[in-house]
Formats: C-alpha cells, structure tokens, sequence
C-alpha cells in the first residue's frame, strides 16, 4: 500500500528522486537540457509530496508559488520500474488537494514534448493546455498546463 508524506526540499530521499529525474530529463531534453534545468533548482521549493511504497520512495512531486492565487507543479518523477500504477496521479492528486488547503485557485505547470507520458497524465487529470508561461514563453519543445482547483 503506497503512503503519501508531505514533506519539504531538504528530504533526503526527495533529493535522490531529483538526481534520477534530472539525468532521465538530461537525455530526454539534450541540448535544452540547461535551460529548463535553471528553472529548477529544489532550495526554493518548499512543499513536496513523496509516496512510498514499504518505506521505499517510488515518486514525488512538488508545488512552488507562482503568483498569489497560483501554485505551480515542479519535480514530477516516477522511477522507470514503478510506472504504470498510479503513482503519479495520485501525488498529483495530493499536490492538488495541499495547494487547496492554501487557499491557491490554479495549478500551473510546463512539460516538454519529449515526456509524452506526461502529457498523457496532465490531460487524463483533467488539465487544459495554456499558452507558455513566463520564462517558457516562445520555447517550442515546451507545453503548459493549467487546472482550476477552487472556484
């Protein structure tokens, strides 16, 4: 039975998460690789969510305040052998609900065309693809998302 801990950047097996996410995106992104890896520094990342599974971490994600009523989702990462079980959507699903507990109307989030199981997951969860934002304006391998959680 996977276990969900809210947790902050400092947690160490978050850290490991990152390291495996940032060399699968190292290979995934080539050459745009330090581009998008500038965006994603963990040290101003305060909320994460990571699910074990028997003390194990197969996944995390995190939430980083983008404006005043917007949280944006950073970091999402499953390990290549615990794909396809749900795990993703369920920490997003928790991502969602502590973004709500802070009073944040919107998730907002960019992935690229390289992750096409991303996408997938983002559409299935009920997210609405948005003009790049921000620093990914005019970035082509770039795709933005956005889902309203409180109305």
């Amino acid at each position: 039975m996977n276990q969900i801990l809210r947790t902050n950047s400092s947690n160490s097996d978050f850290v490991s998460l990152v390291k495996e996410l940032d060399k699968e995106l190292a290979i995934r992104d080539g050459a745009d690789h330090s581009f998008y890896s500038q965006y994603n520094k963990i040290d101003k990342i305060f909320h994460i969510i990571i699910c074990y599974d028997n003390d194990v971490p197969v996944g995390c994600g995190a939430l980083k305040e983008y404006e005043s009523d917007t949280m944006e989702v950073k970091r999402m990462y499953v390990p290549p052998q615990f794909r396809g079980q749900g795990i993703a959507s369920a920490i997003l699903k928790e991502l969602e609900i502590w973004a709500k507990e802070l009073n944040y109307k919107k998730c907002i989030l960019e992935t690229g065309m390289n992750q096409p199981e991303a996408i997938a997951l983002y559409k299935k969860c009920n997210y609405t693809v948005i003009p790049n934002y921000g620093q990914y304006q005019n970035v082509e391998n770039s795709v933005c998302f956005e889902k309203w959680i409180l109305l």
